[in-house]
């Protein structure tokens, strides 16, 4: 039998136990289905349009740069980001005189969530040019990350007058993953997926497939930015979203169309990358094989006609966030400027 005094001593311990998960769950915040109640770094504004029969909106910042060099930047996120995760490159950008636009893609973020969209990146591309067109942005530097970086080249091949410059920053469907041993598992597979999403599987994905390993403390807000928006009252149509969304990623690489991109090309590549959707549905041989980007990069180089290709040896999926001063310097170094 235990003593009054250890038994206080149990019951203080349980006590801290139970207080110290309650701390923990309330730092994990529940975010709403389009990102509510997760601030950005400047002012929000939305772009109602029509599409596919049902109106929608498309947030996205604005930033006005104090002394204008008379060239626009477009910063189009990837699959696990927002608009918000441009911040350093949106600072960066804007201090150097561009005007620059970070929209938040339909599906994501703070943007519209429908429950039925034929989603495909011909479709993305069209709205963002829709946005632009609204904001009497004629022509602008496509700069795109990651998933974005496919829908930036898809932008550039659909509307190659009205791009600048094609600026693609470890942009993935420089592979056909369904070519190469990803299985289909359809929209269905997708979302029972999503619905498991979490921080810590978040974390793990990003810290092995991203970073090679290696972690900042300052990628943890972008983790729980996504993750609030499954722990909140919206997760079935994020998670529905998401799963539709990873069914356009799998099923439409740009790949093949590489060498019919005409417009100024950079391509930025962080070398200890090795992303693929759907890698882990793969066979162990096959996954081994796939996200290869030292060799995807190169090849891709070779197939644009007229292309840059700047490598980081040292980064992986995320340069502008995982070495920003470097990432941003190099950047400014190969855009388009007066």
């Amino acid at each position: 039998m235990c003593s009054n005094r250890q038994s206080w001593l149990l019951i203080t311990m349980a006590a801290g136990i139970l207080l110290n998960g309650v701390a923990n769950a309330a730092a994990k915040p529940a975010y709403g289905p389009e990102l509510e109640g997760f601030s950005y770094p400047w002012p929000v504004k939305q772009f109602q349009f029509e599409s596919q029969q049902q109106p929608l909106h498309m947030a996205y910042m604005d930033l006005q740069p104090t002394k204008a060099n008379g060239h626009t930047v477009v910063l189009l996120h990837g699959k696990n980001f927002c608009a918000a995760t441009w911040e350093d490159t949106g600072r960066s950008l804007s201090a150097a005189g561009y005007r620059v636009v970070i929209p938040d893609q339909i599906g994501f973020c703070k943007s519209s969530k429908p429950r039925t969209y034929q989603y495909s990146f011909q479709q993305l591309a069209q709205n963002t040019h829709e946005l632009l067109a609204s904001l009497s942005i004629n022509k602008a530097i496509i700069m795109g990350h990651s998933t974005g970086g496919m829908l930036a080249a898809r932008y550039s091949l659909m509307y190659p007058a009205d791009t600048e410059q094609l600026v693609m920053v470890n942009p993935i469907g420089l592979e056909d993953w369904k070519a190469k041993g990803v299985p289909f598992i359809g929209v269905d597979g997708w979302y029972r997926q999503a619905l498991q999403t979490t921080d810590e599987g978040i974390r793990n994905y990003e810290r092995k497939t991203y970073y090679a390993g290696e972690w900042q403390p300052a990628y943890e807000k972008w983790v729980q930015m996504l993750a609030g928006m499954y722990r909140g009252p919206g997760k079935e149509i994020v998670a529905w979203n998401s799963a539709l969304l990873y069914d356009m990623i799998y099923s439409q690489p740009v790949v093949y169309e590489l060498p019919d991109i005409s417009v100024p090309t950079l391509l930025m590549i962080g070398e200890r990358d090795t992303t693929a959707p759907g890698k882990n549905l793969a066979s162990a041989e096959d996954r081994a094989k796939l996200g290869n980007y030292p060799l995807l990069a190169r090849e891709a180089a070779k197939r644009i006609a007229n292309a840059q290709l700047v490598l980081f040896p040292n980064y992986g999926h995320a340069p502008q966030m995982q070495a920003p001063a470097e990432f941003h310097k190099s950047l400014l170094a190969h855009l388009i400027a007066p």
